[in-house]
């Protein structure tokens, strides 16, 4: 079996940060956008938005380095969880529990080399560059698909 998903997008507002006695948590909305030509030739676009939970180390780095806008690739993978709401009712919610979160924009990334985040998955502004690069390629290709 598997359970992967994979995004890129952009914040839809900053990253919220609590302390729970497992770790450091952030959470954050992520809007990804689908564009197609409809029937007529009309190019339609929806937004999706999916909510991302961000534990640890790497829950510190989008904490201090994320903000509203910021354009991120997000690895990992889907969980449902119950909790009560503040009537009593017993509510659901699915969200993406990242392993990977890389910050795609470059002031992001510059800032983030400089200050040494640590991170094992990247190798200074030039892995940033390319891996922005190689994303934007995938999404302009994605946009020439004829479904």
């Amino acid at each position: 079996m598997l359970n992967k998903i994979t995004l890129i997008g952009r914040l839809g507002r900053d990253p919220e940060t609590r302390m729970t006695p497992a770790g450091t948590v952030v959470n954050f909305s992520l809007a990804t956008d689908e564009t197609w030509l409809d029937s007529q030739g009309q190019k339609q676009t929806r937004t999706e938005w999916h909510r991302i939970v961000v534990w640890g180390k790497q829950a510190e780095l989008c904490a201090k380095f994320l903000a509203k806008g910021r354009l991120v690739f997000v690895e990992g993978s889907l969980q449902t969880r119950k909790y009560q709401d503040n009537q009593g009712q017993e509510r659901s919610v699915t969200e993406v529990k990242a392993q990977r979160v890389l910050f795609l924009d470059r002031a992001a990334a510059q800032t983030q080399t400089q200050q040494g985040s640590g991170l094992p998955h990247l190798r200074g502004a030039e892995s940033f560059a390319a891996t922005e690069q190689q994303a934007l390629t995938a999404l302009e290709q994605m946009d020439d698909l004829p479904f």
